[in-house]
């Protein structure tokens, strides 16, 4: 067993090391201000890979990164510290709702005062749309206090989607909002909320709020009727989650390299680790692809969670133009990701785990 676990150290170490070396989850198009030349998407992987050193370096990360998962998948049934791990998330099961209203909740106030449309590239005059200033101020503030939760959640939802039919479809950068959006009208406003207080007082017998605020009886009605949909909260945050990963890796990097390599030159990356740009590039898109399309398909789900959240720590520490505001949601998301684990649909639930009930956190989350 000792042999087993000193291979997996090994192993984990290597794959965070070369990880580390690989450039940050950063949304292209925050910190970039001037258009870059086109160029040929596969044409520029072709010639990045086509370098000897380039491509052993790639090869090898790959290998290394599969290696670590095979041992993992292998010793993970007589880990006990994983299991003790997933007993105690499942009792954070019931925060999950107030982590999402942060992690939302905060990003709407600042696109309200600040004047953009959920990502900072959409940006508009706030003295000639003051309603659109007070829209996105009071969505943050009702979603904070968790007043009209589900109610909130369905008008952020509305105007992510007016907003990318009709002012711009960019605002796909953003696009983590809606995930985190459907989960909240799903599970309400949770503990601690003005939700879960005024229908404590409303239900009181001899209540005066209750006489005059009948609205918030309604809430024990809607969560009866949503309770069916809890046990997918997890796959919608997960998959949600995981569209984000790709958008990235594939739209703003390996498909868009010449921005990308911007990024790389304004920020001198190769000076931290002497690679060749194109492999920067190259290595990020690949990661967050791979990152999402494992969120997506639920495999090592609380660990591309963790992942994803380093990354977006790195990202704020390596690139501080990237405004931290954009990336609150994101690690409110990833968060209530790692608590709540892969949930139904998902590769973990078939490759078998320890005993545990992965549907109880989200039974519990109200």
């Amino acid at each position: 067993m000792s042999v087993r676990l000193r291979s997996a150290a090994v192993a984990a170490f290597a794959l965070f090391a070369t990880l580390a070396a690989r450039p940050v989850a950063a949304h292209v198009d925050y910190v970039t201000e001037d258009p870059s030349d086109p160029l040929d998407a596969v044409g520029f992987v072709a010639e990045v890979l086509s370098d000897p050193f380039n491509a052993a370096i790639f090869a090898g990360s790959g290998l290394l990164g599969v290696a670590g998962l095979a041992v993992y998948l292998w010793i993970r049934p007589t880990i006990v510290d994983v299991v003790v791990l997933r007993e105690k998330l499942a009792g954070y099961g019931d925060l999950v709702p107030w982590m999402l209203r942060l992690a939302v909740g905060l990003p709407l106030v600042g696109a309200g005062f600040q004047g953009y449309l959920f990502a900072p590239t959409l940006s508009f005059d706030t003295a000639a749309s003051p309603l659109l200033r007070v829209l996105f101020i009071g969505l943050g503030f009702f979603v904070l206090f968790g007043l009209a939760t589900r109610i909130v959640s369905v008008v952020g939802l509305v105007t992510y989607a007016w907003v990318l039919a009709a002012v711009d479809p960019l605002v796909v950068l953003a696009v983590e909002y809606v995930p985190v959006f459907v989960a909240l009208a799903v599970l309400g406003g949770g503990r601690p909320s003005a939700d879960d207080m005024l229908l404590e007082v409303a239900s009181t017998p001899g209540s005066y709020y209750g006489r005059i605020d009948p609205v918030h009886h309604l809430k024990s009605f809607l969560d009866e009727a949503t309770a069916p949909l809890r046990r997918y909260v997890p796959t919608v945050l997960r998959v949600g989650m995981g569209v984000s990963f790709v958008y990235l890796g594939l739209i703003q990097k390996l498909a868009d390299p010449g921005s990308a390599l911007l990024v790389v030159e304004k920020y001198d990356l190769t000076s931290v680790v002497p690679v060749d740009p194109g492999l920067w590039v190259v290595g990020a898109g690949v990661t967050e692809v791979a990152v999402g399309l494992a969120l997506i398909a639920g495999f090592f789900t609380r660990g591309a969670a963790a992942l994803s959240f380093v990354l977006f720590t790195t990202t704020l520490f390596g690139l501080p133009d990237d405004p931290v505001l954009a990336h609150v949601a994101l690690f409110g998301l990833a968060s209530a990701v790692f608590t709540l684990g892969s949930g139904p649909l998902s590769l973990d639930r078939l490759i078998g785990r320890p005993a545990l009930d992965d549907e109880e956190p989200v039974a519990a989350a109200d």
